[in-house]
């Protein structure tokens, strides 16, 4: 047999092992060919085995590549297909394939090493036993709800079987992926163990064979008939709480499935093929996949790219700066936190601390942690920093004043970093003597949880200075997005017209419920009267006079302010907040022949077609990129842009 992407061998024990290494790529994913070969090597195994030809005690399926076991469904194919009934017939193959693998007489065992997600969870839980290798780098998934889409190989019937349908469809629904240990403890694996471990651990389920794993009555009987309504409504009534259906139907369409066929009916399968055929020609799964598509171009960008900082001072322990320094520490950066204010450096240690509690599963990580979060009232870390941040108050000249100072003391090739919302560079390096030195690394708030960071730079940034910074936020586990240097950069410039048009509707005597309902309605993560309330008024403003906004009636502001009323933080703007909510009336929400999601997304557009003329980012995709993964722009509508060029040519579908 000729395989281009498996390699087979039988070792000692009379143990068979296929460990897939796709060919010419350096991730593995289950492409066609993959899925024929697969099926070629089931069959001959199923007729050796059956007419005993050859003595086989059993089957291991690895990987042959060492960052992972099978990334998924290669997602190249879902553009590919064109028709509902295309992706019929695609999900069929996968249900094909699979159905043979789980219905071989051996024992059958996956190896995960890595991650395993969607297609590649499929085919592990087609396999008997599961082993897995208990190293944070182990992560196992059905993230198709990410996509549009649902897990269409026998996912949806065979996890809910394997540990019950809540647990199940906790991981389903939301798409996140599992640890080693947290997946032995459900049963979506039978055992994690080290690496030095992981073969004799699989080889003894194999020759020892035990009972499948079942879950307990108490996880069973949910899937009983006589309970799937009552389940159903309230996984319906969970989900409500966080997306709508008419903007993300996966997640419901899985529910009504299941709560349809259950987990034994002999039409689940073909019904869940159906399903995942219909999800897959949808806008919203198409839009997600481009979306995909966006984040891994992202990725892409510091590929390659070897960083050799290990060693992180921050200036300012303020929210920004303390937060900062946190996530640094989080991703294994020796990090020193500067501030001249002792109180601030106590603060920033506390919420680094809840993080640490939040992120990191043992006390002994929590603490090695807080170890690399290092207290400098002195700036000390200058002198042997990799790079310096700066996250001070949005002020030019004490921003000048700081980096001639920076420049002095740290070490020739030590990156300089601004944290700046919207200064220029220009401005900013005004008083340095080597000014391709410095370089704007832009987060958003909060730092450890906003994907994104805008990467400032202009033509006197040295190229060497910019590859390092992508490949340092990399390494932070965030989205680098280069920008041009330009007052607002990509992100908040684009932004600043979307609040200042909420503020005209405010003009006009829209109640601020009424605003943010709309926006949410259109599918923002929250409506711009609220994010100016979360941002704060103060920087809000002070943002629009460095972009010297023209649109909107910026003066609102300047009045909350002068009032103390500067939002969430300070427990008013322009809602009231009690335990850090706000308090909003519903019957303020009125109905207005006013369209004003049209005009805040409007807005939005315009600015965003200057900014693409003034070359802020290289193409209309890295835009659309930084408006999803920077400001919340619903990845259902595929990005800014390409939102605006679907309404004027309206999609088929």
């Amino acid at each position: 047999m000729n395989l281009q992407h498996w390699k087979t061998e039988t070792d000692q024990d009379q143990i068979v092992w296929w460990r897939l290494d796709r060919k010419d790529v350096s991730t593995n994913s289950l492409h066609i060919e993959v899925m024929n070969e697969l099926e070629l090597l089931i069959d001959e195994t199923k007729k050796n085995t059956e007419n005993n030809y050859i003595k086989i005690k059993g089957l291991i399926i690895a990987s042959g590549k060492s960052n992972g076991f099978i990334a998924g469904a290669d997602i190249k194919q879902f553009i590919a297909i064109k028709s509902e009934e295309e992706a019929f017939g695609f999900a069929q193959q996968g249900q094909r394939v699979f159905n043979k693998l789980a219905a071989l007489k051996i024992p059958t065992l996956s190896i995960i090493s890595g991650f395993c997600m969607g297609g590649g969870t499929e085919l592990a839980l087609a396999c008997k036993f599961r082993v897995a290798e208990d190293d944070p780098k182990t992560r196992i998934g059905l993230p198709e709800v990410k996509l549009g889409l649902q897990p269409g190989w026998g996912g949806t019937i065979r996890l809910p079987l394997l540990i019950g349908i809540l647990k199940a469809m906790k991981m389903i629904l939301t798409g996140n992926p599992i640890d080693a240990i947290t997946a032995a403890k459900l049963g979506v694996v039978d055992a994690s163990v080290p690496a030095r471990h992981l073969i004799q651990a699989a080889k003894k389920f194999i020759l020892d064979n035990p009972s499948r794993h079942k879950p307990k009555l108490t996880d069973k009987i949910f899937n009983w008939s006589i309970f799937r309504p009552i389940v159903a409504k309230f996984l319906r009534k969970n989900l409500e709480k966080h997306i709508s259906r008419e903007h993300y139907p996966a997640p419901y369409t899985i529910v009504d499935l299941w709560e349809k066929d259950g987990c034994t009916s002999p039409d689940a399968l073909e019904n869940e093929a159906h399903s995942l055929a219909h999800l897959i020609v949808s806008n919203t799964s198409k839009n997600l996949v481009r979306v995909f598509f966006l984040q891994e171009q992202l990725k892409n960008l510091s590929k390659n790219i070897k960083s050799t900082i290990q060693h992180v001072h921050v200036v300012g322990a303020g929210t920004m700066g303390g937060d900062i320094a946190a996530l640094c520490a989080l991703r294994g950066f020796k990090v020193t936190l500067q501030d001249i204010e002792p109180k601030f450096i106590a603060t920033a240690y506390k919420r680094a601390y809840e993080l640490f509690k939040y992120k990191l599963k043992t006390f002994r990580q929590i603490q090695s942690a807080m170890d690399r979060l290092i207290p400098d009232i002195n700036g000390n870390g200058i002198l042997q920093a990799d790079i310096i941040i700066e996250a001070i108050v949005e002020d030019s000249k004490a921003k000048q004043d700081l980096f001639k100072l920076l420049e002095e003391k740290s070490k020739p090739n030590a990156i300089l970093a601004t944290n700046t919302s919207s200064i220029d560079l220009a401005e900013i390096r005004h008083k340095m003597k080597n000014p391709e030195r410095l370089i704007g690394i832009h987060f958003f708030n909060p730092a450890a949880k906003m994907l994104l960071i805008e990467i400032v730079h202009d033509e006197k940034t040295h190229k060497d200075i910019l590859l390092s910074a992508l490949s340092f936020v990399r390494l932070l586990d965030k989205l680098p997005l280069p920008v041009k240097s330009a007052p607002g950069f990509l992100v908040n410039r684009i932004l600043m017209p979307y609040l200042g048009e909420s503020l005209i509707l405010l003009q006009e005597g829209i109640t601020p419920e009424t605003i943010d309902a709309a926006a949410v309605k259109f599918g923002m993560p929250m409506g711009p009267i609220e994010l100016m309330d979360t941002i704060g008024l103060d920087i809000c403003f002070s943002v629009a006079k460095h972009l010297s906004q023209k649109s909107g009636n910026f003066n609102l502001l300047e009045k909350k302010i002068e009032e103390k009323k500067l939002g969430r933080k300070s427990g008013s703007g322009f809602y009231l907040y009690k335990n850090n909510k706000p308090q909003k009336n519903k019957n303020n929400i009125i109905i207005t022949t006013t369209p004003i999601a049209e005009r805040l997304i409007s807005s939005m557009i315009t600015e965003a077609k200057h900014c693409l003329e003034e070359n802020i980012v290289e193409s209309s995709d890295l835009l659309d990129a930084g408006m999803i993964f920077g400001t919340g722009f619903p990845p259902f509508r595929g990005g800014l842009l390409h939102y605006a060029e679907s309404l004027a040519s309206p999609p088929s579908h």
